[in-house]
């Protein structure tokens, strides 16, 4: 256990606890046109990008390792939003962004049949993990072993501190999902709707001692720094799918339709996904993310 950790933090489980009881109903903010506004230039000479995104392809590094080498092939800047799911799909619908990168697969496909996208296309997938104290007080990783089921219904009847996204993000739901599956409406003292990003979120759950669900790669983007396992993984309940969506440019007249459509084409090409296989490999000794946009 990296107890020695600890020493140093400054936030007591009281601190923790008064700043999540503040944020709990609180959203990252977004002002209306302040994005296509901020960007208006750029986009006259076809230069730049607003891409919302969920904050895992962020927190995990993807879109640092990523972007860059699509600048270089395409000359595009790429001004990146990092919000839940459900806020960067409200980003796309009011005309705020030009193309989506996010992971709530039926949400997205509402989004397109309603006419706020174009069309969505699978780019990658990982998956889900619950996370929780290396010393596992409520032994779920020996009594849950793979499914994930199982050990919600623990942390519900034990009331372990369980800390949500609480945020509409792809994430969150997925972790509403778990929680409907076992009959579970989650609430009470044991329980924290925090409002914040998956880093965020993990580090909270580290200096409390609880539990979350988390992507897989932001918690590796983490995990040294932590002292909180991987308890449940594996589960097929547990995938994670990315899509990527160019918003409709009937939305709004700043929309770069070309600069989304050239984005989406280089995601989706062989360079593209090759070089999705490729992150994580070296630092982590596995792909944080799966290409699957030909399968």
């Amino acid at each position: 256990m990296k107890s020695w950790r600890r020493k140093g933090r400054v936030l007591t489980l009281v601190a923790v606890f008064v700043v999540i009881a503040v944020i709990g109903c609180t959203k990252p903010a977004v002002a209306p046109g302040h994005l296509a506004e901020q960007e208006k230039s750029g986009k006259e000479a076809g230069g730049s990008l607003i891409m919302a995104t969920t904050t895992s392809t962020e927190n995990s590094g993807l879109l640092t390792f990523l972007l860059p080498k699509f600048k270089e092939d395409t000359g595009i800047d790429v001004k990146v939003v990092a919000v839940g799911t459900g806020q960067a799909l409200k980003l796309g619908e009011d005309g705020e962004a030009d193309v989506l990168l996010v992971h709530a697969k039926s949400a997205e496909e509402d989004f397109v049949k309603a006419g706020h996208g174009l069309e969505r296309f699978d780019v990658m997938y990982n998956d889900f993990v619950l996370i929780g104290p290396e010393e596992d007080p409520l032994q779920i990783k020996e009594l849950a072993g793979r499914d994930i089921a199982a050990a919600f219904q623990r942390i519900y009847e034990e009331k372990g501190k369980f800390l949500s996204r609480g945020d509409d993000s792809g994430t969150h739901k997925a972790e509403l999902k778990l929680w409907k599956e076992i009959n579970v409406e989650p609430a009470g003292d044991w329980y924290f709707s925090v409002g914040r990003g998956m880093g965020e979120v993990i580090q909270m759950s580290d200096e409390v001692r609880g539990y979350s669900l988390s992507d897989r790669a932001t918690y590796l983007s983490m995990r040294d720094k932590l002292d909180l396992d991987i308890l449940v993984e594996g589960d097929s309940k547990l995938f994670n799918q990315y899509g990527v969506i160019a918003v409709n440019p009937n939305k709004n007249d700043k929309i770069n339709k070309e600069g989304a459509q050239a984005f989406i084409e280089w995601i989706l090409s062989e360079k593209g996904q090759n070089l999705i296989a490729e992150f994580g490999k070296v630092q982590y000794g596995q792909s944080l993310f799966i290409p699957n946009a030909n399968k």
